[in-house]
């Protein structure tokens, strides 16, 4: 399988790549800034909707930047599922709150 995790030598912040790293660094941020409620159901959906969060931005970034028609693809269709459970997990916060 190609397109391994080794540097490339093309620099730091080229093609979305620094957008991504804040974007993952502010959603790791929100996630640990986070107090539990003591409700495991409660705590878990919250912090699931917000690593959805992150994973539709970081997927829309891919999308506007990459160059791989196999990842953007894939971005594509994280974005569309995550978006389906961030709906699913929305729903049953404003249940159970």
């Amino acid at each position: 399988m190609g397109g391994g995790h080794a540097p490339s030598g093309k620099g730091g912040g080229g093609h979305g790549s620094e957008q991504m790293h804040q974007s993952m660094m502010s959603g790791m941020q929100k996630m640990q800034s986070m107090t539990p409620t003591g409700d495991a159901d409660e705590d878990f959906a919250s912090m699931m909707r917000m690593h959805h969060q992150q994973a539709v931005e970081m997927a829309r970034l891919e999308v506007q930047h990459g160059k791989s028609s196999e990842l953007k693809a894939m971005a594509r269709k994280i974005i569309k599922d995550q978006q389906k459970e961030i709906s699913q997990l929305d729903r049953w916060l404003a249940k159970n709150k």
